[in-house]
């Protein structure tokens, strides 16, 4: 039931995926079981942990990850970022909901150290956005589990009551 599994997947595993795991890690405390992977994994970008430090996101000690570690784990979310990832998405068990936020690759800009990390920090902006739209259905998805706990509970306190000796 809780906390939920989330996975975020892209290709590189290096930056959007990884700023989507802090992020969504930082904001869902207890509730949520955040993890990213990619299908082809490249180590962290500094920048991406730079653009996330700015908000108060420390994800320096977060790792570069393959989809492979990932294939047997059910989840309830999976969420890919980028093109390349939606069409090579695995099938995990379980009844994973999927969505697709399509960002560009920030790892792909050109120019200054400044003008990279303005791209880092609009990918990271992007992602905030979606996850502030994505909000109310992940709190519905939590209230239906905690409906569907409670509602077999109750069941099982009847089913008990009449099963007990008189």
């Amino acid at each position: 039931m809780l906390p939920l599994k989330v996975l975020f997947l892209c290709t590189g595993n290096s930056c959007r995926s990884q700023m989507a795991e802090g992020l969504l890690r930082h904001l869902g405390g207890d509730v949520l079981e955040v993890a990213s992977a990619g299908t082809a994994p490249r180590p962290v970008h500094p920048l991406a942990v730079r653009c996330m430090e700015e908000i108060g996101v420390d994800i320096a000690a977060q790792e570069s990850k393959s989809v492979e570690r990932f294939l047997s784990e059910p989840f309830d979310w999976v969420i890919t970022l980028c093109e390349d990832a939606k069409e090579s998405c695995p099938v995990f068990p379980g009844r994973a909901k999927r969505l697709h936020w399509r960002l560009r690759d920030p790892a792909a800009a050109r120019g200054s150290e400044e003008k990279r990390l303005q791209v880092f920090r609009a990918v990271r902006d992007e992602l905030m956005a979606h996850v502030e739209e994505w909000t109310p259905d992940l709190f519905d998805h939590i209230l239906s589990l905690l409906s569907e706990h409670s509602s077999t509970k109750v069941r099982g306190r009847k089913s008990a009551a009449t099963h007990a000796p008189a």
